[in-house]
């Protein structure tokens, strides 16, 4: 296995965007370059790179995996475009950039997300077949349909926007359930689906399981404390928004200093997750930096 190299996987990653994301010069021309600005914004690629690294792990080659990469960025853009609209967090930056309803109207920006969402799943279902057979190909695209459904991403979305600026009965409890399935939930599964296409028992997959549980929570909660001490030109979107919109958050739960020692706790959880595997230095890197980063 490869050294990690987080830009040598988020290239593959990009590679494959470029080649499955309709060209602007295709009618009708709006949405693929709403589809395509909001892609190439920027970003860490981390989904398809968790996805790449545990192929990698259980014997697999990234360039086999390259569209189900190109499907889990696509899933989680879709999942920040409707993020960002007026009827949910209302964001005007991404990724240091304006927001694809600023860019292109709402009624565009939705369709972008619906776009991506469903280009994801043709990527999983059309593209797979080619190198894995029909049974992985169905194990992967249904693990990641659930990841963004209700009970996942979609579920954290809705608790999310129905917390926000209420009082809650377990804040402690709802918080996170919130940044588990909201931002969790398709972490996991980038971890899952990269090892199930490559032949991971059910154990190792529930080893991943909880690696990427606490993973979620540890890019969760970083960016919850960096929402009140980062640096908005390196964090890239508006900083100070969640406290002004009422949103439960761990700084908003637990304070600073103990949402700091929740990310510790988090940390160390990821280690001793990832203790039943073997070559597991990248997703070690990978939980290092989640911790550690400032953007």
């Amino acid at each position: 296995m490869r050294d990690f190299n987080l830009k040598s996987y988020a290239g593959l990653a990009n590679e494959a965007l470029e080649q499955y994301i309709p060209s602007a010069k295709d009618h009708p021309g709006i949405i693929h370059e709403a589809m395509r600005y909001s892609v190439f914004a920027g970003g860490k690629r981390l989904r398809p790179t968790l996805g790449f690294i545990t192929h990698e792990m259980f014997g697999g080659s990234v360039r086999n995996f390259q569209p189900a990469a190109a499907a889990l960025e696509c899933l989680h853009t879709y999942s920040l475009i409707h993020d960002d609209l007026p009827a949910m967090d209302d964001d005007e930056f991404r990724r240091g950039k304006p927001t694809c309803h600023r860019m292109y109207g709402e009624a565009v920006a939705i369709l972008a997300g619906d776009a991506l969402l469903t280009l994801a799943f043709e990527l999983m279902t059309l593209r797979l077949r080619e190198t894995f057979t029909a049974t992985q190909v169905l194990q992967a695209t249904a693990e990641l349909a659930v990841a963004c459904g209700t009970y996942g991403l979609i579920g954290g979305q809705t608790v999310d926007i129905l917390a926000e600026g209420q009082e809650v009965p377990n804040p402690e409890l709802t918080v996170e359930y919130i940044h588990t399935h909201k931002t969790g939930a398709l972490i996991t599964a980038s971890l899952r689906t990269g090892a199930m296409l490559a032949g991971a028992t059910r154990d190792e997959l529930a080893a991943l399981s909880r690696f990427g549980h606490y993973l979620g929570l540890c890019f969760q909660i970083r960016d919850d404390i960096l929402d009140h001490t980062g640096d908005q030109a390196k964090v890239g979107k508006t900083l100070g928004k969640d406290k002004k919109s009422g949103k439960l958050t761990y700084v908003s739960v637990y304070g600073l200093e103990k949402a700091e020692e929740q990310l510790r706790k988090c940390h160390v959880a990821c280690e001793s997750a990832l203790k039943p595997l073997r070559e597991t230095d990248s997703l070690l890197a990978v939980a290092a930096l989640a911790v550690e980063r400032d953007s």
